[in-house]
């Protein structure tokens, strides 16, 4: 692996059972992000500098050989770092697991990673529909947004849709909307909504965010809609 002179790597979660189910996986967060979701609840990650460095996440899963089923990729946003791909290398070649939490920005990074087998399963973050993504993300990544989705499906790779939810900046007619717009992508499976949890701090100011949203009203025959947090 090539000598990495940047410290990406913000934090590392050393055990969890939550991020990749029926897997005990570690999560690595990474420092910064393109999109600036007025929602996040990791600003100290989307806008700080990381202290780990890929040399010292390499020394920390060989410990957790045989411990650990899996690494989670998180950030931030993981696909932006250089040497991202030597690192998934080096981590499936430990007998990891690989799950990455990915907003969708980076489609041809997410093309080697499926076309070399490097990855396991993939969490697609669906921030909103074109007319309301540069609101809510900050950003004009829609497009690649929609290349990732396409790769997607079109691979035989696991993954999961899922979208924060904050009732301010994202109602009931939205998620249909964005519902509708999966089922016409051939989108099929479950499609989880993650409520936004009040009293954190975010990158932009929020009112307080209302649970109003039935799964059950909003799943269709072919997306089931789960709800998280």
């Amino acid at each position: 692996m090539k000598k990495n002179v940047s410290t990406p790597i913000y934090s590392i979660t050393p055990f969890t059972l939550l991020d990749y189910a029926h897997h005990s996986a570690c999560i690595i967060w990474f420092a910064g992000c393109n999109m600036r979701c007025l929602y996040c609840y990791n600003p100290e990650i989307v806008l700080g500098k990381g202290s780990i460095s890929f040399e010292k996440a390499l020394a920390f899963l060989r410990s957790r050989k045989n411990l650990l089923d899996a690494v989670v990729f998180s950030g931030g946003e993981c696909l932006l770092h250089k040497n991202i791909i030597e690192l998934i290398i080096e981590v499936k070649k430990m007998g990891f697991l690989v799950k990455i939490d990915t907003n969708g920005s980076k489609p041809t990074i997410l093309k080697t990673l499926i076309e070399n087998k490097l990855i396991d399963y993939v969490a697609l973050d669906f921030k909103a529909l074109a007319e309301h993504f540069k609101k809510i993300t900050q950003s004009t990544l829609f497009s690649p947004f929609e290349k990732s989705l396409y790769l997607l499906l079109e691979s035989q790779l696991p993954f999961e849709v899922r979208t924060t939810v904050h009732s301010e900046l994202i109602r009931e007619k939205d998620i249909q909307l964005m519902i509708a717009y999966l089922e016409t992508k051939k989108y099929s499976g479950n499609y989880y909504i993650q409520h936004f949890v009040n009293g954190v701090k975010t990158l932009g100011k929020l009112d307080y965010s209302y649970r109003e949203l039935d799964s059950q009203k909003l799943s269709t025959p072919t997306i089931s809609v789960h709800f998280r947090g």
